[in-house]
């Protein structure tokens, strides 16, 4: 399967966002050092997702990206498709041509399995998605993690 960093990470960014939906407005700033995702990567990625009318941004003080519709109606397929990201499983990227031109033997087996993880992907929202417990303690673990650093930070600059 071929699903890149762009789709993995565009989906983890999503995901932090529905987690923190109740804070309002997110901030790059804070997905990036939540989930070690570069600023100008996730730059890149919202441009693309706001594009697509997934997320909003909100300008000014306070201001940073929200979910443009409750999680529960975004699903990750929406986010990975957003990104200009192709679940493809054929070796030809789905263009037929995977033997010397012409359609290899499992051509059409690569390319339903490619269909399954799309479908499957389209069965899954943010908002099943922050529901999972594990999820959840993850989030947790990060959010001290990054009270910790911030806290550190007011501390050495005194």
């Amino acid at each position: 399967m071929r699903l890149t960093t762009k789709g993995r990470y565009a989906v983890t960014a999503m995901l932090d966002l529905a987690l923190h939906v109740e804070k309002g407005p997110i901030s790059l700033a804070d997905i990036s050092q939540r989930q070690g995702i570069s600023l100008s990567y996730l730059e890149q990625l919202f441009a693309k997702l706001r594009r697509n009318g997934l997320v909003t941004s909100v300008r000014g003080p306070g201001g940073g990206y929200r979910l443009s519709r409750p999680s529960i109606e975004i699903c990750i397929a929406d986010v990975v498709d957003a990104v200009s990201e192709k679940v493809d499983t054929t070796r030809c990227g789905g263009s037929g041509g995977c033997q010397d031109g012409d359609e290899c033997l499992t051509h059409h087996l690569w390319q339903d399995l490619s269909n399954q993880i799309h479908d499957f992907l389209s069965d899954i929202s943010l908002a099943q998605l922050v529901s999972k417990r594990e999820i959840q303690a993850v989030a947790e673990r990060q959010d001290q993690k990054q009270r910790q650093e911030h806290k550190e930070n007011i501390i050495a600059s005194i």
